[in-house]
């Protein structure tokens, strides 16, 4: 069964943190002309419309919590990743990588320096 339209209500959305989530809700309770000069009935739409635009902007904020909040759990799950298992292994790669630079200067340096003590040495040695 179709919804009636006066229950109708339109939410916009919006972007927080990168989700899109319910932001807004727009109370559409069309006016009726009132069917009695009943007071009480007058007094009992009124807290009608209040409470379904209430329930309509609770339910758009409970909503958007849970995406955010879910969210906000996943983005922790990933920087916990990144922290234990990600940063160690890529620290552990930049040091040997450093290291072994490291010690190709300094074979370099050894090699220009074993070069320069000895004149002649660096050719093909076809001059012996």
């Amino acid at each position: 069964m179709p919804c009636p339209a006066f229950l109708r209500i339109p939410v916009d959305e919006t972007v927080t943190m990168g989700v899109r989530h319910p932001s807004e809700v727009t109370r559409v309770v069309p006016d009726r002309a009132p069917s009695s000069a009943n007071t009480a009935l007058v007094h009992a739409e009124a807290a009608y419309r209040e409470a379904v635009g209430a329930a309509g902007e609770y339910a758009a904020a409970r909503v958007a919590s849970r995406i955010v909040g879910a969210e906000v759990l996943s983005t922790r799950r990933r920087v916990r990743a990144l922290r234990r298992h990600w940063i160690p292994r890529l620290k552990t790669a930049l040091a040997r990588v450093e290291l072994a630079l490291e010690q190709t200067e300094h074979e370099d340096a050894v090699r220009r320096r074993w070069a320069a003590r000895t004149p002649g040495r660096g050719t093909s040695g076809a001059d012996d």
